[in-house]
């Protein structure tokens, strides 16, 4: 076995990778760029260098800086993450001329199913059922627009070297297919150093399963059951469970058999995934094949009891599988949400900054509910414009599916950051809705279902009432506090009145609380003034605590908590909403009070996050319409197409290509 290994990669997975091998008692060499100089898993290593400035193509894509730091550090074996050089074949290639051992499949295997077009040969020559499409290489965007007729609408645009999103468009027409040919090949060779793009058909209705497959340099081939990743925004997977609501017995084992004699035909030894475009009939095809750890193999190490880290390293240094495909079982349902630095209020732009808090919920294994959280950040750390905007992966399982969402909802509500933007609001919205939890699932879900974008949600029904209750128990908590303050009134006791009105913003629930021993009762008062059933809260939340946590008439509920001015903001199941707690006197003069509006900024078009301007499509005096490009702006690898979202004039340009911009700067105004 290794007693020092590099891991080539930053952020959550070089820290989970860590874990794992700190736990086998085996040494970690950390890498890092200089924006990452203060990053988690520099800390946790036991040993850190410095391989270049923060752009990747200068330090975490460099082959020759990770095995020269191999080679100063005595590091035996290298595991490669995901993303950066994980599917690169001649990174393991460079590592063997070395003497170096790469965590991960053979060369062969990586160049037989890590490029997609080579894969999607090596699956139809294996006889794999494949989405119809075009694996030639693509001229240029005219050829892709005659490829996608002669295929039929709607077509998948696709980068042949990479994943997770990145050089990847869906397109609906011959004027799509043509810009989004050009900008997938602009993203993929940002984000993986190789613009080859391919076409194929787009399967409506579809959802993403795949499979986890585990090989060993002995001929053995296993698979660890399916994840279903359907739940994606802009390609982007967003939430992954295990196993999948759509699959039975008997297509799991299909899908299995068909993953495993694929890995089998490219003597594939390492942890891979195969993933399949499925039909609502259960019909499946052959997508791509993941020749490295997916992000979202926690779901699968927690129904499978199976450490897929610990088995890439064993089988790297050698190691036979110790496990047969029949000691494979799957036990109970796990969820994971990725949680990312994003503004899901302006259309999920990418957000950087510090993160003043960062207070995830605990880790822990208690009353058969599992809470994990993967993360490569910490308090005071710092999310860059250079990488992904991936915080964490937030991890739940549970016996049954229904325990599992309700898990990892209240986990959620839990997760405070403050600091950047971030997608938990959303995320917590998603895990309370009706068709997710029925387990309706398809890629279209998001667009489907929050068609216009994900926006502030006014707290209705019983979350209303529920944020509420808190409201009031936090303000009578502060109030009890502020009345302990010594030299009050001659040490008199003042008996406060009990009836407030709570405002949900403009909304306004009135009601009466009161300490009850160590609860808070809460009494609603209905539209005839009359007092309903007592509620009880009951909670050890102090004033400066981020999250209120406690039970309201037994049940669990989390509710995070911002001081704001003559009020708090709180924020549960992805509504989010200042609450101010009136007496009958306050209420009054609030009522008076006029209601402000935002400016109009229509006439401007203001960059929606920091980015790099990478061209602009217009002139000044040029007569734009509604929905044509004005410029793009790229953030986190992103490319992000800004257009026009009315009729109008360019009256002047106060931005150029190459321009680095903050939020909300100025690029174009209109006449």
């Amino acid at each position: 076995m290794f007693k020092r290994i590099l891991i080539a990669n930053r952020g959550e997975i070089a820290c989970r990778v860590m874990k794992t091998a700190r736990k086998m008692g085996i040494q970690t060499v950390a890498v890092y760029s200089e924006a990452d100089r203060d990053a988690l898993h520099v800390e946790m290593a036991d040993e850190a260098v410095l391989i270049g400035p923060p752009a990747a193509a200068e330090s975490y894509l460099v082959i020759e800086k990770i095995v020269e730091a191999c080679r100063k550090t005595g590091a035996e074996a290298v595991h490669p993450g995901y993303g950066f050089l994980s599917e690169r074949e001649a990174f393991p290639r460079a590592l063997e001329a070395a003497g170096i051992v790469f965590i991960g499949p053979n060369p062969a295997a990586i160049a037989a199913m890590g490029d997609k077009i080579e894969s999607k040969k090596a699956a139809a020559k294996a006889k794999v059922s494949t989405v119809p499409g075009y694996l030639g290489v693509i001229e240029d965007d005219k050829h892709a627009v005659r490829i996608a007729d002669e295929i039929g609408y709607p077509v998948m645009i696709k980068a042949s070297a990479g994943g997770g999103g990145k050089g990847m468009r869906i397109a609906h027409s011959k004027a799509e297919v043509a810009e989004g040919f050009n900008l997938a090949k602009a993203e993929a060779k940002a984000s993986f150093g190789d613009d080859r793009v391919f076409v194929e058909k787009f399967i409506v209705d579809p959802r993403h399963i795949e499979i986890q497959v585990l090989g060993d340099k002995h001929g053995n081939v296993i698979h660890l059951g399916e994840r279903e990743c359907s739940i994606q925004r802009r390609n982007q997977k967003i939430i992954e469970e295990a196993p999948s609501p759509l699959l039975d017995e008997a297509t799991r084992r299909k899908m299995g058999e068909q993953a495993v004699a694929l890995a089998k035909a490219v003597n594939y030894d390492s942890a891979g995934t195969v993933e399949f475009v499925a039909g609502q009939d259960k019909s499946f095809y052959f997508l791509e094949m993941n020749t490295r750890l997916q992000v979202e193999h926690p779901v699968t190490e927690l129904v499978t009891g199976v450490d897929l880290v610990e088995q890439m390293i064993r089988v790297a240094s050698g190691e036979k599988l110790a496990i047969a495909q029949k000691d494979v079982t799957l036990t109970g349902w796990a969820v994971e949400s990725r949680l990312y630095a994003e503004d899901p209020f302006r259309n999920f732009l990418p957000s950087i900054g510090r993160l003043v808090k960062y207070r995830p919920p605990a880790e822990a294994s208690k009353d058969g509910i599992t809470i994990r959280n993967d993360t490569g950040v910490q308090e005071g750390g710092e999310i860059s414009i250079h990488y992904d905007p991936m915080i964490a992966k937030l991890v739940t399982h549970a016996p049954s599916r229904a325990a599992a969402i309700e898990a990892q909802a209240t986990a959620l509500d839990s997760f405070y950051v403050d600091g950047i933007r971030h997608n938990i609001p959303f995320l917590s919205a998603l895990m309370h809705h009706p068709r997710w939890r029925e387990g309706r699932l398809s890629t279209g879900f998001i667009a489907e279902e929050f068609p216009k974008g994900f926006a502030v949600h006014v707290p209705e029904g019983e979350v209303a009432r529920r944020i509420a209750a808190v409201g009031a128990a936090i303000d009578h908590v502060l109030g009890q506090r502020k009345r302990q303050i010594s030299g009050q009134m001659g040490g008199r006791v003042v008996q406060r009145e009990r009836r407030r009105a709570v405002w949900l913003d403009r909304q306004e629930i009135l009601l009466e609380v009161a300490r009850e021993g160590e609860a808070i009762a809460i009494r609603f008062i209905d539209a005839d003034g009359k007092a309903g059933n007592t509620h009880l809260l009951q909670s050890a939340w102090k004033p400066g605590d981020p999250v209120w946590q406690g039970t309201i008439d037994g049940q669990f509920v989390a509710v995070q908590a911002r001081p704001i001015a003559n009020g708090i903001r709180l924020a549960h199941q992805g509504v989010e909403v200042p609450v101010y707690v009136w007496t009958e006197a306050e209420a009054t003069s609030a009522r008076l009070m006029p209601v402000t509006t935002a400016s109009d900024s229509g006439k401007k078009l203001l960059c929606p996050m920091p980015g790099l301007v990478v061209s602009i499509a217009v002139n000044e005096g040029q007569e734009v319409k509604a929905g044509e490009t004005l410029a793009v702006v790229e953030a986190m690898k992103m490319q992000n197409v800004l257009r026009a979202e009315q009729d109008g004039t360019v009256k002047k340009i106060h931005a150029s290509a190459g321009a680095t911009l903050a939020v909300d700067a100025l690029i174009l105004e209109f006449a």
